[in-house]
């Protein structure tokens, strides 16, 4: 409860780490102690939470997941393949179940899950509910072709490979409506082996098909690195390419959010020309828990460390990041921050 509330300002959106939609939906021991929203135990955790952000004035979405085949647990986990995740120094070294194809029989128990975990999330209190269909996660598991090899309606082309993911989000409009559904996209990424061949194809067709269901917001990963044709066209080469969803901006109508690597100027950037309408920040908030105060007055940001973002320490690296310090730096960091703004008009994007 204590991390939420520090991070929950009067009218900002904090969307809730992924939440399992079921008892099989968990399963990464490299992200210990994962929280559901499938037992009215867990609702009833969550409320106070929920609460606790509201009672400062913020806005919470339930983000919620299904691991599929990103599992190192004993009991064998399902996915739209089973190929099991390759086991590399990007995928934590882990040696992952090998998963079973989740049947099309099976689909509409696994949508249920979803519906029910939506449903309890507004029964906790939440605002809302995030689909997580993406960083190579059950619904992303069946969107890539680099996953999916199905031959039936839920592979092959990129309808058919996004259907599942658009079947989730269809039950779970209806059951909390459109206006509380958001859905997390990660086209380009290539996270716990799950790439797609045309991630610009896969992230239109995605935003199109958002577009037309009226969900709330469409939260989008950029892409860090995007494999790229090489300069003397002898082979791929992989380059840095920002500000890569102008495509998916166009396809959906809806409020576009990004994420990925910015700052607190290119947030603006992002914003004031029209390039997105939000900008959603990870390990930046995760290290500063009052960011929306340091966004304003441009004062110094602490420093995140990357060792302790998924250990179970319930202070280390989570409760224990300072706030910024209400002595003489930051009336130093309001006044340059003032002077700023008086000289080139900036204006706030988070």
């Amino acid at each position: 409860m204590e991390y939420y509330s520090q991070r929950a300002t009067k009218g900002g959106l904090l969307i809730a780490e992924a939440t399992g939609v079921s008892s099989d939906a968990q399963g990464m021991s490299v992200i210990p102690h994962t929280p559901g929203i499938w037992t009215k135990e867990q609702v009833e955790a969550w409320k106070p939470i929920v609460d606790a952000v509201h009672a400062k004035g913020g806005i919470i979405f339930c983000q919620i997941w299904h691991v599929g085949r990103a599992s190192d647990m004993e009991e064998r986990p399902i996915s739209s393949t089973s190929k099991p995740i390759e086991k590399t120094e990007e995928n934590y070294f882990l040696d992952f179940s090998t998963p079973r194809s989740l049947t099309v029989e099976e689909i509409p128990d696994v949508i249920k899950h979803f519906t029910l975990a939506a449903k309890n999330a507004l029964e906790a209190g939440f605002d809302g509910v995030e689909v997580h269909a993406a960083n190579g996660f059950l619904l992303d598991q069946f969107m890539k072709d680099g996953v999916n090899g199905r031959a039936n309606e839920y592979g092959g082309s990129v309808e058919s490979r996004c259907r599942f993911a658009l079947e989730v989000v269809d039950a779970v409009a209806a059951e909390v409506g459109a206006d509380r559904t958001g859905v997390r996209l990660s086209p380009y990424s290539r996270c716990l082996d799950c790439a797609d061949s045309d991630p610009d194809a896969l992230a239109v067709h995605m935003a199109r098909a958002l577009s037309m269901r009226g969900v709330i917001y469409c939260n989008v990963v950029e892409p860090e690195m995007v494999a790229t044709p090489a300069a003397d066209g002898a082979g791929a080469g992989m380059a840095r390419i920002p500000h890569r969803l102008r495509a998916v901006r166009e396809a959906f109508g809806g409020t576009l959010m990004v994420g990925g690597g910015y700052d607190r100027d290119e947030g603006n950037w992002a914003v004031a020309g029209g390039y997105a309408d939000l900008v959603v920040y990870g390990r930046l908030f995760l290290a500063n828990p009052d960011l929306p105060r340091r966004f304003r007055l441009g004062a110094p940001l602490n420093g995140y460390d990357r060792a302790t973002f998924y250990t179970a320490d319930p202070v280390a690296g989570y409760t224990d990041y300072p706030f910024l310090d209400d002595g003489g730096g930051l009336a130093a960091a309001a006044a340059a921050a003032a002077a700023s703004s008086n000289k080139s008009g900036d204006q706030d994007g988070v």
